[in-house]
């Protein structure tokens, strides 16, 4: 799951993308779909997952309705692709900067933040972070190209003079670093960098994950008979998956799914394991819980299926994207890149708002200085500090849980002609 804040100046961020929006690619003839084409299919694809998979374990859910049942791993996922989708909405705007001033170089912070199209407290830290860019030596558009990705996020962590500067920091210490010689092909790069780092882990997550539920579920309606958690183990086949495998995951979950904390070290746990089989296991815990004779016993049964989708998710496909193994030419680092932005972090599960800063301000200082604020001292590249920290709304979620069937409206690319 990727995390950023739906922009509440839509309107205005269509307008600035009519400013030289680039093509969509095309390859050998074929139209190759846009990140945010690619994006608005993926969040309907898991709003239809959730939907059905959410039938399965409350009965009296409808489509477009809401339920009071613990929600499952495909509940969360519309939201994470949607405010993925917001962050690619971000990058955009920036390239719509930079376009802008390729052929008209602007002549004042004014000027250049026009062209980003914000007004009230948006606008303000927006033309703090670029005056502070400026006085770090980036050229005005560069820095006001730069800052407006911050506009899809939760700008107000920058309120912090602590986090502020740190972060204006990263943002000078990633243009110097980029590749490019002219000012904006280095913004660009940077530019790049996120918007490419979004859409890969966007599709990557949905092609396996997205792709086995409906694998799973067409698997299931094509049965016969009662569905029950062992025929799922024994008869469902999933490639890459070990039956074996499954069955000890399963069988682990039913056993410590009411311990505190919940089982979380997967890999600590299953050494060696293959994590397709905790796929699997994960469907046989969604079955469990739909037969569970409690409340408690049903949601217990549904958080540890959830934890080894998100463990699955997280630790095997998020993972490469955000460290790969190859970095691209004309990027600068990924795992910089998320440094810089983690503080900023935010999502909203329906009615809920979840968003890194508060995850990090409650837990323990890392550092334990008062020179630096928590969120810049964590890393959403990192494993550990991105797992955690979606435990932590995994957590929130629970306490409310109707939040999430508050679906999201799909994202539209604004520069699809």
């Amino acid at each position: 799951m990727s995390f950023f804040r739906p922009l509440a100046t839509a309107g205005l961020l269509l307008t600035s993308l009519t400013v030289a929006a680039p093509a969509r690619a095309n390859i050998e003839g074929i139209e190759v779909p846009t990140p945010l084409e690619d994006n608005r299919r993926i969040t309907l694809g898991y709003i239809e997952i959730a939907y059905e998979l959410g039938g399965l374990l409350d009965p009296n859910l409808q489509p477009g309705g809401s339920s009071n049942v613990r929600p499952n791993w495909f509940v969360f996922a519309p939201h994470a692709s949607q405010t993925g989708g917001q962050g690619m909405l971000g990058t955009a705007l920036a390239r719509s900067v930079i376009n802008a001033a390729r052929g008209n170089p602007s002549l004042s912070i004014l000027q250049a933040l026009d062209r980003v199209g914000l007004f009230g407290t948006a606008r303000l830290t927006l033309e703090n972070l670029t005056l502070e860019l400026v006085l770090m030596g980036l050229p005005l558009d560069a820095a006001a190209s730069l800052a407006s990705l911050t506009t899809a996020m939760h700008w107000e962590a920058l309120a912090d003079p602590r986090t502020f500067t740190a972060t204006a920091s990263r943002f000078a210490w990633l243009y110097w670093s980029a590749p490019g010689f002219l000012p904006l092909d280095k913004a660009e790069a940077v530019v790049i960098t996120l918007e490419r780092t979004l859409h890969e882990g966007n599709l990557a997550i949905f092609t396996d994950i997205g792709g086995s539920a409906r694998i799973y579920l067409d698997w299931r309606r094509g049965l016969t008979g009662p569905v029950t958690p062992e025929r799922v183990l024994t008869e469902f086949v999933l490639q890459g998956a070990v039956a074996q495998e499954a069955q000890l995951a399963y069988t682990y979950a039913v056993a410590h799914a009411n311990d505190t904390p919940r089982p979380y070290e997967i890999e600590s746990i299953f050494p060696g394991m293959h994590w397709k089989s905790l796929l699997v296991a994960a469907f046989a815990l969604y079955e469990e819980a739909r037969l569970a004779p409690t409340p408690a016993a049903r949601d217990a049964l549904i958080a540890m299926g959830n934890n080894y989708v998100a463990w699955r998710e997280q630790h095997d496909m998020a993972q490469p994207v955000f460290t790969p193994a190859v970095a691209h030419a004309d990027e600068v680092s990924r795992s910089a890149l998320m440094q810089v932005i983690t503080p900023l972090l935010r999502t909203y599960f329906g009615t809920l708002e979840w968003n890194y800063a508060d995850y990090a301000y409650s837990q323990p200082d890392p550092d334990g200085s008062i020179l630096t604020s928590p969120p810049t001292e964590y890393n959403w590249a990192t494993f550990w500090d991105r797992w955690t920290g979606i435990l932590y709304a995994f957590d929130q979620a629970y306490g409310v849980p109707s939040a999430l069937w508050a679906m999201p409206e799909p994202l539209v690319d604004p520069t699809k002609g």
